[in-house]
């Protein structure tokens, strides 16, 4: 048994095809199949089931591929502490990042992030939180940044920063004449959300849970993205609630529709995760270093209620 033909059952499952494997692998088709074939008759048990179409893992196939990804994990782990013990930081790096971060945070740290550590080749990817934890656990993404508390067991959560919510209110709007707001003002029936699969969306809904108004039969429209929200509520057709960095480009006109929510200021915390195996620690934490530097100069709150997409919530003072 090698890592090698491990790395060749891990492709198979992951594409169910020969062929598309052994082109994730750089070897030929051929060549991946008997590999496959001389572990399966090593073990005595057929991995996957080829009459299937596309290919099946069989029910011990499952268990193998499970502790095969463990075992590749760990033999990549090698070259890891290899690389921490010579200052190396580089190679490629596979980062996830939520839609409703992704359009903010990256512009902010990127350009610092390749300028300070131009060995390491990031590939990113718009992912929302399910599938960013799946490709965590599937060995497809090295880290992420999401909106957290999550809890999982086998994943560590480093808090990058706390992100207050910020309401978006159009003129003639029945809130549109207070300074600032408090959570029970919010109507649940008057918000405009982001459509269903965006942590934003659940933590909207969470917030809203506290205030009287609440109903969760009712939702009055969804979409996918912020500024569609934002030209909706200009309709007259609602408000909408944002995460701050999502407020700082705004113009003149957007902003004075903007509030602030009385303190502890409900927020969101956005962290970056990873496998507690720790693989390739030294860039995760170069990440996080590098984005906190960019980011303690925009968010300066002190006092905020963190509103989790799991329904918890903390009360952060800093």
């Amino acid at each position: 048994m090698t890592i090698t033909q491990l790395k060749y059952v891990l492709a198979v499952a992951e594409h169910q095809n020969f062929t598309k494997a052994a082109l994730k692998v750089f070897v030929t088709q051929p060549t991946l199949s008997m590999q496959i074939q001389k572990l399966e008759d090593e073990l005595g048990v057929k991995i996957f089931d080829r009459t299937k179409k596309p290919i099946q893992l069989t029910e011990t196939g499952r268990k193998i591929v499970n502790q095969a990804r463990n075992i590749v994990n760990e033999s990549d782990r090698i070259q890891d502490i290899v690389d921490q013990e010579k200052g190396f930081i580089g190679g490629t790096f596979r980062l996830g990042i939520i839609p409703t971060i992704m359009p903010t945070l990256l512009p902010m740290f990127l350009t610092n992030f390749i300028k300070k550590y131009p060995k390491v080749k990031l590939k990113i990817e718009e992912l929302n939180t399910e599938a960013i934890i799946e490709r965590l656990n599937e060995g497809h993404l090295d880290a992420a940044i999401v909106a957290t508390p999550l809890e999982l067991d086998g994943i560590k959560e480093q808090v990058l920063y706390y992100e207050p919510f910020v309401a978006y209110i159009p003129e003639g709007h029945r809130l549109a004449a207070e300074k600032n707001l408090n959570v029970e003002d919010l109507d649940i029936d008057d918000m405009l959300l982001l459509e269903d699969g965006h942590c934003f969306k659940d933590g909207i809904i969470n917030l809203c849970k506290t205030s009287r108004n609440y109903d969760g039969d009712h939702f009055q429209l969804e979409s996918g993205s912020f500024e569609t929200l934002i030209k909706l509520a200009n309709e007259g057709l609602g408000m909408t609630l944002l995460p701050y960095l999502h407020t700082i480009d705004l113009g003149e006109k957007e902003n004075k529709k903007l509030k602030m929510f009385e303190e502890p200021v409900p927020a969101r915390e956005v962290s970056l995760i990873y496998t507690k195996s720790e693989l390739k620690i030294q860039i995760i934490e170069a990440l996080r270093t590098t984005i906190a530097g960019v980011v303690k100069g925009a968010i300066a709150f002190q006092n905020v209620k963190i509103i989790s997409p799991l329904n918890k919530r903390k009360n952060v003072t800093n």
